[in-house]
């Protein structure tokens, strides 16, 4: 791989070790920047209960009573259950909606095409507050608030997932279609044994994004489940109370919140690497 410089072409990396260095350092330093309050924020778990605002980088002596404090008093593994449950069916049913939508866009043409098209463009440039009222009439009428199913159902439609994936098999070769057409299999097949295996790294790069952004999402289950702390994201605010907020067990359940995050990207670390860079999201 080259770059273009002077009107001479150089390859990457061959810049000086002094460029090299300084670049590696900038990095290091917006690294340990960004990773600052994760250390923190499981350094402050760590303390005792008695020593949560001191402010020394290393926590010592360790402590597990913030933890203890923590499981004592809240149903964390089926906060996470139930966490895990909604970000799962959310990724899932949007990626099923989009696949579907984008590849009738994409490869059919119908009438209005264009104007349902650009519907979807729309729903997407509408703030979440200017929806968030009637899905919460309709979910009232149809008896879905304080329930799961309230939480994951107005969320199985992603406007950004159509419009990725849409542009994403305009790109797709026409011939594929013709010969899957040609060797007499239905649309239906055509899509599961020839787009969809051929789109996995941008479904995978896709799924990631709305699992994780499902996961961290706190003000539509806030609104749904406004009498019960059936998520994570709502089970934190159980230590936040006009008496007085207890800051140790708060650090300690964020902090177990992350780790299935953090396990799941260790994990996948180079299937994710590889379908952010194939996909061409970021």
């Amino acid at each position: 791989m080259t770059t273009e410089r002077g009107g001479h072409d150089e390859p990457v990396g061959a810049r000086g070790p002094a460029r090299r260095i300084a670049g590696h350092v900038v990095l290091g330093v917006l690294g340990l920047f960004c990773a600052f309050p994760i250390y923190w924020l499981y350094a402050t778990s760590l303390r005792a209960p008695g020593d949560v605002f001191e402010l020394s980088v290393l926590p010592w002596p360790l402590s597990t009573g913030n933890y203890t404090d923590a499981l004592g008093k809240i149903d964390l593994a089926g906060m996470l259950l139930n966490t895990g449950i909604v970000a799962v069916l959310s990724a899932a049913g949007q990626l099923l909606v989009a696949l579907l939508a984008a590849y009738a866009f994409a490869a059919w043409s119908f009438r209005f095409s264009r104007l349902l098209h650009l519907m979807f463009v729309g729903t997407w440039l509408v703030p979440f507050q200017v929806t968030m009222l009637p899905n919460y009439v309709l979910l009232s009428r149809l008896g879905l608030l304080e329930t799961l199913a309230g939480v994951i159902i107005p969320t199985l439609c992603s406007a950004m997932g159509v419009l990725l994936l849409r542009e994403h098999l305009k790109g797709f070769p026409k011939e594929l279609l013709d010969a899957a057409r040609m060797d007499g299999r239905s649309s239906w097949s055509t899509l599961w044994t020839v787009v969809v295996p051929a789109l996995r790294p941008v479904l995978a790069a896709l799924g990631i994004l709305l699992a994780i952004t499902a996961w961290n999402e706190y003000f539509w289950p806030a609104m749904v489940l406004q009498r019960s702390n059936a998520v994570v994201q709502l089970g934190l605010r159980s230590f936040l109370g006009t008496e007085g907020n207890e800051w140790g067990p708060l650090m300690a359940t964020a902090g177990l919140t992350c780790l299935p995050v953090f396990v799941l990207y260790l994990v996948l670390q180079r299937h994710i690497v590889n379908a952010f860079v194939r996909s061409g999201l970021k």
